[in-house]
């Protein structure tokens, strides 16, 4: 692919509704973590990855990319929302032609999703996946919107600049576009769609 952006991996919510002793992004996940699947899809892409976290989340994303593409949140700047998380890794990625938002707790998204919505970023300012006709993640920016997305605060993310430009749905089917993780029940539930997948896949050596 010619078009290259650069996938921004959110990742430093607090997730509050998850009952956990462990922060939802750390639980065990299909041979990794929630957010150590999410990263690893993305950078089955070979898409530029940068992912947006805290301090005490970093480790985690060091065991799968370089130091350079993590962006760590000051504690006081990680309870601004999802919109300041995009606007940081936007702003890490600033050359890029064009970004892909997707939250880390989304480990069921397919590579194959990514790269369809950034395919749809050389036509459309603004392009998401969706899932029989619903709209999910990720969803991609192209260059043209940097000075918008760099200023984004709060925690509805990038609604009002999807909501303000000509945006293109791409339907997949793939239904993790759909599927994040808040609560317990949201993770068993994930787990057990990549159960069946597990089972029939060949033994690794």
């Amino acid at each position: 692919m010619r078009f290259r952006p650069s996938i921004v991996i959110t990742a430093a919510g607090l997730g509050r509704r998850f009952g956990g002793p462990l922060h939802k992004l750390e639980q065990p996940f299909d041979g990794s973590t929630v957010l150590g699947t999410t990263v690893r899809h993305a950078v089955e892409t070979q898409l530029p990855v940068v992912v947006v976290t805290t301090a005490a989340l970093a480790p985690l994303v060091a065991r799968q990319l370089a130091r350079r593409d993590i962006v760590v949140l000051p504690e006081d700047e990680a309870v601004n929302g999802m919109g300041h998380s995009i606007a940081a890794g936007v702003a890490e990625r600033s050359g890029a032609t064009g970004w892909l938002v997707l939250p880390g707790d989304m480990p069921l998204v397919r590579p194959a999703s990514m790269l369809a919505v950034a395919s749809a970023l050389e036509q459309f300012p603004v392009a998401y996946a969706q899932h029989r006709g619903r709209r999910g993640h990720p969803v991609g920016f192209a260059a043209e919107l940097y000075s918008e997305l760099i200023l984004l605060r709060g925690d509805e993310g990038a609604r009002r600049i999807v909501a303000r430009y000509p945006a293109q749905g791409v339907e997949l089917d793939d239904p993790g576009v759909l599927l994040d993780v808040d609560t317990e029940a949201d993770l068993e539930a994930l787990r057990r769609a990549v159960a069946p997948a597990a089972a029939a896949a060949p033994v690794r050596p």
